[in-house]
């Protein structure tokens, strides 16, 4: 009976994201997520595997991960949200490339049609292979959720996808976490908003945030300038 227990929330997180997906034309997205989250943090350590198929379920129907991301490090702080998200990232990133490559090709080349930036990925991928996917990870001009189906159609193999979409994936994870850290709670993280820690804990929160930011700006830059010389090649 008590591995039922802790095998039933897990089978509840596609349910979840589902009525997400459907109401969410309706009804306010985020407080939806903010209410999962919630319930997550209740489950105590099996929200860690609910929180894992939500984030997996959320790449492969288009849901912003941004504020799931952010719940992770209200709920486990900065190393272990981290190791989660990534994990969790990561694993949706490449189920997300699996639908794409094996079930719904005809449907994603519709959507990249005519995209000059997904035709010079493709021919960069054919001669670069994972050094492609790792910059376009670090580089916001390309849509994450969509960018995931696309790799599906390139010549990019499995493996090298799937390291190359961790390694690049890091460093935003990382900040996005810390940043949910900072609020310590989920109700702050709806309104963009946390009490401030006081003192000398206040400081060193802001200076770690301002590197962290620096840090993945910086390196940002230079995968985008990486991107821009192989597409104009």
């Amino acid at each position: 009976m008590k591995n039922i227990k802790w095998l039933k929330p897990l089978l509840m997180a596609p349910a979840i994201v589902a009525v997400l997906v459907i109401g969410g034309k309706y009804l306010n997205l985020q407080d939806r997520l903010n209410d999962a989250l919630g319930w997550i943090k209740d489950l105590g350590p099996a929200g860690m595997g609910v929180f894992a198929l939500l984030y997996i379920v959320a790449c492969v129907f288009f849901i912003p991960g941004s504020l799931l991301t952010l719940g992770a490090g209200a709920i486990y702080g900065v190393v272990t949200g981290s190791i989660l998200v990534s994990v969790s990232s990561t694993l949706g990133a490449t189920a997300a490339f699996l639908v794409g490559r094996y079930f719904a090709r005809n449907w994603i080349a519709h959507k990249i049609e005519g995209n000059a930036r997904f035709s010079a990925i493709d021919q960069a991928v054919a001669d670069e292979g994972w050094k492609i996917v790792g910059l376009t990870r670090l580089s916001p001009i390309f849509s994450f959720n969509l960018l995931n189906y696309a790799y599906g159609l390139t010549r990019v193999s499995l493996k090298e996808y799937i390291l190359a979409s961790w390694i690049g994936m890091m460093p935003g994870t990382v900040m996005y976490v810390y940043i949910g850290s900072l609020a310590g709670d989920l109700t702050s993280l709806g309104a963009n908003t946390a009490e401030a820690p006081s003192g000398a804990q206040w400081t060193i929160n802001m200076v770690a945030f301002i590197a962290t930011v620096l840090v993945t700006v910086y390196v940002t830059k230079i995968a985008k300038k990486a991107l821009a010389e192989k597409i104009d090649e």
